[in-house]
């Protein structure tokens, strides 16, 4: 009889070991699955970096013609106006304080109306953050040399930017950008 609570004493004591034990595991798999998080999290960020660097990197490397950056360059100035109208259609008693769209990127991210205004102004018009960003590099890489043709002339060198935005852009995310670009300035006329 003595040696049954003995061996339920040592069964007592192995069990709290082995509870012990599942604990610390537990504990170490909390720490690996929020590390794992981290990692993901980082992973995502240079993908994102890389990817803008294959951007600039396609700008760099295209050529194309006077007279496609300025057509491309014409398409993504009236782009650009008309996201900075459609958000200050949204937040009208900041237009003051919203004079540019630069004014409106450098306060969206301080100002919670103005990131909904500028969200919904992306939404309304078909675009998504990725679009904006490839037709700024474009306008930042060739903003120098090009000219802004208004909508007759850009008529008379051609009648389907499509099909020269698809003949000339390799880069997949500017040609979609790009293509955007054109529908917002083709559905504005409408």
């Amino acid at each position: 009889m003595a040696k049954e609570p003995l061996s339920l004493c040592v069964l007592n004591k192995t069990l709290n070991r082995i509870e012990n034990k599942l604990q610390t595991i537990k504990l170490q798999y909390t720490v690996l699955d929020s590390s794992i998080q981290k990692l993901s999290e980082k992973f995502d960020f240079w993908n994102t970096v890389l990817e803008q660097d294959v951007m600039w990197t396609s700008l760099l490397e295209d050529r194309f013609n006077s007279v496609e950056i300025n057509l491309f360059h014409s398409y993504i100035c009236e782009t650009i106006h008309c996201l900075h109208s459609q958000v200050i259609k949204r937040v009208p008693d900041l237009a003051r304080a919203l004079p540019t769209l630069s004014s409106v990127l450098k306060r969206k991210g301080k100002n919670q109306r103005i990131q909904l205004a500028w969200e919904s102004a992306l939404e309304i018009l078909g675009l998504q953050e990725e679009d904006f960003k490839a037709l700024s590099a474009f306008f930042i890489t060739y903003s120098q040399d090009a000219n802004y043709y208004p909508d007759k002339q850009r008529q008379n060198y051609t009648q389907d930017i499509q099909s020269v935005i698809n003949k000339v852009v390799k880069n997949q995310v500017l040609h979609q950008s790009l293509l955007c670009a054109v529908n917002v300035v083709e559905n504005k006329k409408v």
